[in-house]
This record gives C-alpha cells, sequence and structure tokens, in this order.
C-alpha cells in the first residue's frame, strides 16, 4: 500500500510518499480503509521535532492523527465492528503508523461510527478539532448559557467548531479573524468579530469576557496580556503556549492537550447529522500531495479544515 512516512525531522520536505507493507490488526484493533485523513497543525509541529520532549516518536513515522474509512478487518476481541462499517476516530498522538496512507490500524474503543449527513472523506475534518473545541469549551472551562466567550483564531478549523459550540451553549461569542475567515465566522454565529490583521485584541477595547479560548501560537507574555481580558473568577484555555493562573483575580488559566474520546465524538456525530453542527471543509487534496499541504499550513496559508484523500 502508499503511505506518507517522515525518517528525520524537519521542513515539510522530509515527508516521503512511499510503498509500506500493509499493517494487520492485532488483538483489540481494527483495520480501517482509509476515505480521507486531515492536516493538523500538530501534525507540523510533530513533523518538525518541536514536541520531541512531550510526544516521542519512534522513527519513521506516518503523520495523520484524523481518520475517516470503513472497517476492513477486525482483531481479536473486537466485537463492537464489523467489515464495513463506517468510522472515524482521533488516532493516540505517539502512534508510529498514522492515518497519511491507504490503511490505518486504530484501537477499537476509539472509534465512533461516521455521520451520515457528509460525506465521508469529510468526516475526516472532525475528529482532533471538534473533540479539542469540545474539550477546551465544556470540560475546563464549564461554559454556560450567558456567559461571554471569547474565542481567539476563530477562523481555523477548532475555532469554527468553537464558534459554534459556545453559541448552541446559550454564550455570546467574540472572534478573532482575518477578512479571509471573517464571513464563514460570522455564518457560525459570532456575535462580534475582530479582525486582528488590523487591530491587536489586547488593543481592541473588549469588554471583560467570562472564557477566553486562545488557539494562536503567542508567546508567554502575549499570553498574559490575553488573561487580562478575562474578568475576575473566568477561565483562559489555550491549546499553544503555557498559561499560568491570576490569583488575585481568581482567574483560572491553562494549557490543554486534546484527547481521543469515542463518547464525545459519538455526541459530536449526532448533532451533526440534526443539523445543529456544521462541518467547514475548505481545501482537498491527495495524500500524495502532503508536503504542499503542511508547507502551505507552515506560511499560514489555510483556512478552515483541510483533508487528505488516498491517491486514486
Amino acid at each position: 500500500m502508499k503511505a506518507v512516512r517522515f525518517f528525520d525531522y524537519g521542513g515539510p520536505e522530509v515527508l516521503r510518499y512511499d510503498d509500506v507493507d500493509r499493517p494487520r490488526p492485532s488483538a483489540g484493533q481494527v483495520l480501517v480503509r482509509v476515505a480521507a485523513t486531515s492536516f493538523n497543525p500538530v501534525d507540523a509541529a510533530i513533523r518538525g521535532g518541536y514536541l520531541q520532549q512531550v510526544l516521542p516518536l519512534t522513527l519513521p513515522h506516518t503523520p495523520g492523527i484524523d481518520f475517516a474509512g470503513s472497517v476492513e478487518a477486525v482483531g481479536d476481541g473486537v466485537v463492537s465492528w464489523s467489515a464495513g462499517d463506517d468510522v472515524i476516530g482521533l488516532l493516540p498522538t505517539i502512534a508510529d503508523k498514522g492515518a497519511a496512507a491507504e490503511f490505518v490500524v486504530a484501537p477499537a474503543h476509539v472509534l465512533t461510527r461516521a455521520p451520515i449527513s457528509i460525506s465521508l472523506a469529510d468526516a475526516a475534518a472532525l475528529p482532533c478539532t471538534a473533540l479539542t473545541a469540545w474539550q477546551a469549551l465544556f470540560e475546563h472551562a464549564e461554559v454556560r448559557a450567558g456567559q461571554r466567550v471569547l474565542i481567539n483564531g476563530a477562523g481555523g478549523g477548532v475555532g469554527s467548531f468553537a464558534v459554534q459550540m459556545a453559541k448552541r451553549a446559550g454564550a455570546t461569542v467574540v472572534a478573532t479573524a482575518s477578512k479571509r475567515s471573517k464571513d464563514s465566522v460570522q455564518a457560525f454565529g459570532a456575535d462580534q468579530i475582530v479582525d486582528y490583521t488590523a487591530t491587536k485584541l489586547t488593543d481592541a477595547r473588549i469588554a471583560p469576557v467570562d472564557v477566553l479560548l486562545n488557539l494562536v501560537f503567542a508567546s508567554e507574555s502575549d499570553v498574559t496580556g490575553l488573561r487580562d481580558l478575562v474578568a475576575p473568577g473566568g477561565v483562559l484555555v489555550t491549546t499553544t503556549s503555557p498559561a499560568t493562573d491570576d490569583p488575585d483575580r481568581k482567574v483560572r488559566a491553562m494549557r490543554m492537550f486534546v484527547r481521543s474520546d469515542a463518547g464525545q465524538l459519538a455526541a459530536i456525530v449526532d448533532r451533526i447529522d440534526r443539523g445543529e453542527l456544521r462541518v467547514d471543509v475548505s481545501g482537498r487534496y491527495s495524500i500524495s500531495d502532503i508536503s504542499l499541504v503542511h508547507q502551505l499550513g507552515d506560511d499560514g496559508k489555510l483556512r478552515g479544515k483541510v483533508v487528505l484523500l488516498p491517491a486514486a
């Protein structure tokens, strides 16, 4: 089969589209024929070697933590899935063999049935981004109706889900977005949009918020500046840089890492099939073009969520 691998850390040029042996599922595992994987910023950070201390890998490594596809075979002890089932899932980040391939082996417990209201390939846009938004808002920040929520970086894959989820929870949503993504962020329900290319967020005279979700790479000092936008007793959750509490104002601050959770993902799928959440796929590329996609990501030229499909 074909798969993407890198043998050394580095830029997009280290990604190779190779012939490799087709994997076989062990006990408790499922072999999935990949309909699509997706690009996440963490894929580029892993490829560049920036996360070696927290996410150690054995090289060569196949990237791709999101996947959607059809069950091809199951390992011993797997009774919850059968050949032909359409599934999605989020792989462990340190798995050596990711989903940028024609087939991927996944633990059975990370799988969730795929939504039926969108294409199977587009469903690969869901797991990492939707789970990150869900866990940030409802586990860490405990968002509830009537609160003000600021989403810094709403034009990305996580941001698009975070805006929708916070809005449906009854919050007033303030979002940062560029002119390129303003219309989509507004369509997802943002009540106020700050163009970060024209105005620095900390200079935008935003009324204090109860929850701030930061999805943008920032220095520790910049994150501290963002924390000052949070009202006393509020919460700052960041997916990028470290953050510290402000005990004087009783503001909690934390850096989060997404985890696979099939139950939460199933709840998200149900909301998609009921029309309560929309999936924003802004681009579709062949897995063989993954180096190009990584380069576009490194250059900040991707909007929303991009999926990668196995070559015909």
